[in-house]
């Protein structure tokens, strides 16, 4: 669902496999150094939380609205070559976002993710917040 997104393809994010997503190293994304402009891997990052959301909680898809509150990077250095994002809930968090969905229709979960070079370099990290709300009826 995540490639069907305009802006997403637009950035040219594609499947690594079926959990990850990647980002090629394309001219148009590059910023005044020759670098990946940050946008880009924020854009990577931001778009690998909702797909591991979606892997996450495959029986909410339908009765949900999800909306990203906060989410940040923490750029570690500079990119010059394709980047693919993994993503994590740990379980308690997991745990946590069902009990209170569950009780009140209604919860926030974070989602870390990290962005790596083919050579399995961390080129950024972060922590992506979502709210997500049961659809009204």
């Amino acid at each position: 669902m995540t490639e069907t997104i305009p802006f997403v393809q637009t950035v040219g994010i594609t499947h690594k496999d079926s959990d990850h997503l990647i980002l090629s190293d394309n001219p148009r994304l590059q910023n005044h150094l020759g670098t990946l402009h940050a946008g880009a891997l924020y854009t990577l990052a931001e778009t690998q939380s909702a797909l591991c959301l979606m892997q996450l909680f495959p029986d909410l898809q339908e009765e949900v609205i999800p909306l990203l509150r906060s989410g940040g990077l923490k750029y570690r250095h500079l990119v010059t070559e394709s980047v693919f994002a993994t993503a994590d809930v740990s379980q308690e968090e997991q745990e946590r976002f069902m009990k209170r969905f569950l009780h009140k229709g209604r919860a926030t979960v974070t989602v870390t993710v990290t962005l790596k070079t083919e050579d399995e370099k961390i080129c950024a990290e972060g922590d992506f917040v979502w709210f997500v709300q049961r659809k009204p009826i």
